[in-house]
């Protein structure tokens, strides 16, 4: 039988609602306890039409998010802009779909869906702590985009969560000025050449 055109119409819809089942489900019942079964009843098609569309349930999850999920948002060019410049956009996008992402990366979220979260920011970090620091060591380099990094992924993960009545314009703020002595700390010409 061969993959199904993914340009169908049906398919189109068939994945949707697949996708909506799902997203339903994990925010009712949280990620770990979700089920193909689970899914494909609250989505109204069989077994075999899952599997024809996709692996597992993590496939199922980040089918929508093809790629990396901060490129879209990444600076190409933060001449006269704060490094990091993704965060803002980032933060709008998930306030805009906070059902989403809360499914996604909340506390009701899966691990697995965490992982590939952390490693999609932690490569769109290093471009652009790489970029702003210049001649660091490599190490040097990389210690600062995994903080970075993870300061990012808490405060996110804790925003989205919360009832808070913060908006996305606020939780960058507290982001890049809790982040701006450690990125301040690499463009210093001081003596950084550990490693």
């Amino acid at each position: 039988m061969g993959t199904p055109n993914q340009n169908d119409r049906r398919v189109q819809r068939t994945r949707q609602r697949l996708h909506e089942a799902f997203i339903s489900l994990i925010l009712e019942r949280g990620y770990d306890a979700v089920t193909v079964r689970d899914v494909v009843h609250r989505a109204g098609v069989g077994r075999s039409t899952f599997y024809t569309h996709f692996a597992d349930l993590e496939e199922l999850l980040v089918s929508r998010a093809s790629g990396n999920w901060f490129r879209s948002f990444a600076t190409a060019d933060w001449s006269g802009r704060r490094p990091i410049g993704f965060t803002r956009g980032f933060l709008e996008h998930a306030h805009a779909q906070r059902r989403l992402w809360r499914a996604l990366v909340g506390k009701r979220g899966g691990r697995a869906v965490r992982q590939r979260f952390r490693q999609n920011l932690l490569e769109v970090v290093r471009e652009e702590v790489a970029a702003f620091a210049g001649q660091r060591p490599a190490p040097v380099l990389d210690g600062v985009a995994h903080y970075v990094t993870g300061a990012f992924m808490e405060l996110l993960f804790w925003w989205l969560d919360s009832r808070t009545a913060l908006a996305p314009a606020d939780i960058d703020e507290i982001f890049h000025r809790l982040t701006a002595p450690a990125l301040e700390a690499l463009a210093w010409p001081g003596k950084s050449n550990a490693g």
